[in-house]
């Protein structure tokens, strides 16, 4: 199962008119990360797709309920494996619905580990050539129950080192030709609740902002929203983050921040 938490593409244009974000009330316990530590070297694998998706809670319910028996259902789950919940109560559930008893066994000995992290791969891309951002850190605000997960990067530090996955795109057309500079980034997102999560992205010239509350009116007009579902088990938990910057068209040293997108999948 593909999903795609949410594909909202902000337009990298100059001149578009932004209405200002409000600040939604994330939780007001933070904890907040520096993405430029995380080892450039360790890009996140992309897994091969099995023909045959792992089964879901509801889907062995549903066999069990449609008079496949207990030696099918068990091999099925052998073969594709389980993104069930595994837990007490997800056990209980199953069992409630019908499941039988070597079933419910299979689903406890192949269901796929909960998840407890995203692997997020952050892709800055800089058009033209300046020298350093106008905004200088990069903010990634993500709810997570009671917690604020903040995680920030120091443009002017990574623009001034030379980083492993680094890459120069010449985007050239037939009227003119763009430098890209393009610098990834991965690691992990520890996440402990499932279910619904939303995410802010938004550049500031400030070194210590904590909270989505902390930002100023022309940093809200500029941030992106996104939402995202995260399943309790999945084959993987990838999300890519890409943030525009284009030279400014007064100030061409500098870069200015121009958009992001944000997407998912879990397989």
């Amino acid at each position: 199962m593909l999903a795609h938490a949410l594909a909202a593409v902000i337009a990298l244009a100059t001149g578009q008119v932004r209405q200002p974000v409000p600040v939604l009330p994330f939780p007001g316990q933070t904890q907040t990360y520096n993405i430029i530590q995380w080892d450039p070297n360790q890009l996140p694998r992309i897994y091969e797709r099995t023909d045959q998706l792992p089964l879901t809670d509801e889907e062995v319910a549903k066999l069990a309920k449609a008079g496949f028996d207990e030696a099918q259902l068990v091999k099925m789950i052998e073969q594709r494996r389980c993104a069930c919940d595994a837990s007490a109560d997800g056990l209980i559930r199953l069992k409630e619905a019908g499941v039988p008893k070597g079933v419910l066994d299979a689903v406890s000995t192949h269901a796929l580990r909960p998840n407890r992290a995203l692997d997020l791969l952050v892709t800055l891309d800089f058009t033209g050539e300046s020298r350093t951002a106008r905004e200088g850190f990069l903010y990634f605000f993500v709810e997570d129950g009671e917690v604020t997960r903040v995680f920030t990067a120091n443009l002017p530090e990574l623009l001034a080192r030379q980083n492993q996955h680094e890459t120069m795109v010449d985007r050239s057309d037939i009227l003119r030709a763009r430098t890209v500079r393009r610098i990834q980034l991965a690691g992990q997102v520890p996440l402990k609740t499932y279910g619904p999560h939303r995410v802010m992205v938004v550049a500031s010239a400030s070194p210590t902002l904590t909270h989505p509350s902390q930002l100023t009116g022309a940093e809200r007009a500029k941030a992106q929203l996104y939402t995202f579902d995260y399943p309790r088990s999945s084959l993987q938990s990838l999300c890519r983050l890409t943030a525009g910057y284009k030279r400014d068209a007064v100030l061409t040293y500098k870069w200015n921040f121009q958009g992001s997108r944000f997407e998912c999948e879990w397989n």
